[in-house]
């Protein structure tokens, strides 16, 4: 017998032995001495503290995940293969990272070796920033600029690229990309003066508009299209072992897609301004809008085949990965968890 249950047997004693009117009031007092029901502890980490995934923060504010069982630790990798380092290493069950971090690992020798269960992200959230004013933006205008990008071979930095390409410009003659800034430092290196032109995510993208140091111009998502950026990751064996455990997370999750692809801007606002301590209410419901309006959240967690094979076209075209050393989408994907959750 537990000792919180033999606590509670000494209470039921006492109050009957105290007389019928403390017996009356003994029901009522057992009904309040309730246990929280035990979940299963599951360590999360996410690539970079961002609005771009703002359906995971609502689920976290919202008690989605505590509803199906779960118990979430949230940290935050500062990368995405810092975050893929933490899964292989067996610090992290769960990751939310770019896909294209699986498909390096899956060329690899690592014998362990991750699988995509679930989607987050339609598409690219980055917004390309200029340092001054333009009247009517081009593409062309980043000819010969220096243009702070993301860390070479990353999905920031490979979409990025194909955005460049769709408009006539060679990423690696054409202009001088700066790739060699950690994602932390990269709003405080912008703000010193560093580069003409930069991606960043939001809040930083509306903050830095609201400084007066930048003004977004083009949105590297719209240009390239419905392609999975962020997705949830986990290695075969973990979900082996824990299938309820993946399900319910996505569960959670397409609660807080549904939710968060009607909710008002302001409310999605409240329910994640504890993950962005200093930004103001303003900034959010704009970064809320923004996105909103480049249709960047999911609705359906199913990473589909064209969004791999779309994506290993971009790593070819980049030299990140040999055309002959493309996966096939079954290595990587495992879309039982999203086909039952829809």
């Amino acid at each position: 017998m537990s000792q919180f249950s033999f606590f509670i047997r000494c209470v039921v004693r006492v109050l009957m032995v105290a007389g019928a009117t403390m017996v009356a009031t003994g029901p009522a007092l057992a009904q309040t001495a309730t246990v929280e029901p035990a979940r299963t502890k599951v360590r999360y980490e996410e690539v970079v503290r961002s609005v771009l995934y703002l359906p995971v923060y609502v689920a976290l504010n919202q008690g989605y995940f505590k509803e199906v069982g779960l118990d979430v630790g949230l940290k935050t990798s500062q990368g995405t293969d810092k975050g893929m380092a933490a899964l292989l290493s067996g610090s992290a069950d769960i990751v939310l990272i770019g896909p294209e971090a699986t498909i390096y690992v899956a060329n690899s020798e690592s014998p362990v070796k991750p699988k995509i269960f679930s989607g987050l992200t339609a598409t690219d959230g980055f917004l390309l920033m200029t340092r001054k004013p333009v009247e009517k933006f081009e593409w062309a205008m980043l000819k010969g600029k220096t243009v702070m990008a993301f860390r070479p071979g990353s999905n920031p930095d490979v979409f990025l690229e194909a955005a460049m390409r769709k408009h006539g410009l060679d990423p690696k003659r054409d202009l001088k990309l700066v790739n060699n800034i950690g994602p932390a430092a990269r709003t405080g290196a912008w703000m010193s003066g560093q580069a003409d032109f930069g991606i960043f995510l939001e809040p930083e993208a509306t903050i830095i508009e609201q400084s007066g140091q930048g003004r977004v111009v083009a949105s590297v998502g719209r240009e390239v299209g419905a392609v999975d950026y962020t997705v949830f990751t986990a290695t075969d064996a973990f979900l082996k072992r824990s299938p309820g455990v993946a399900q319910a997370w996505t569960n959670a999750v397409v609660r807080a897609q549904k939710y968060v692809a009607s909710a008002p801007a302001a409310d999605l606002a409240k329910h994640i301004s504890e993950y962005f301590p200093g930004v103001k209410q303003a900034e959010l419901v704009s970064a809320v809008d923004r996105y909103r309006g480049i249709g960047l959240w999911k609705t359906n967690p199913t990473v589909e085949r064209f969004a791999i094979e779309s994506l290993q076209d971009m790593l070819v075209a980049s030299g990140v990965l040999d055309q002959g050393k493309r996966v096939k989408y079954e290595q990587i994907v495992i879309n039982d968890f999203a086909a039952t959750a829809k």
